[in-house]
């Protein structure tokens, strides 16, 4: 069984931020700022592109509500919302979940480094990516 399965099925403590019968939502145990919560569905699935349609939905409607309250009570600015789909994406439990990563300004530690491609042809991008 996965490590997030294993939290679900309370073999495992966790921080509850929210739960119901089809979602949980935790503290993220490595804070990369403060309030960064995981959230995800109960029923096992590996992650966002090998979900259901309703999965997705129901969590991101769930991410949307709490990311909501926790920029509200903790004085965010905004907040990054994440969720990795495959290794290569950095994701490390292949359980779908989502990061809300609340932000307070450009130095509070958590951040994507952009390199963007130059010179791609994108005809052919779009022709690749749309067959």
């Amino acid at each position: 069984m996965c490590v997030f399965c294993d939290i679900i099925n309370k073999k495992i403590p966790s921080k509850v931020v929210y739960e119901d019968d089809k979602v949980l939502a935790i503290l993220d145990l490595s804070q990369l700022t403060y309030g960064h919560t995981l959230v995800m569905p109960k029923k096992h699935v590996d992650n966002f592109l090998e979900a259901d349609p309703e999965t997705v939905s129901y969590c991101a409607l769930v991410t949307q509500k709490l990311a909501r309250q926790i920029v509200k009570n903790t004085g965010a600015k905004g907040a990054n919302i994440v969720t990795n789909a495959g290794a290569a994406a950095g994701q490390s439990v292949n359980h779908l979940h989502f990061h809300i990563v609340p932000r307070y300004d450009e130095n509070d530690g958590f951040g994507f480094r952009e390199t963007p491609h130059e010179n791609l042809d994108l005809d052919e991008v779009l022709k690749t990516i749309t067959k």
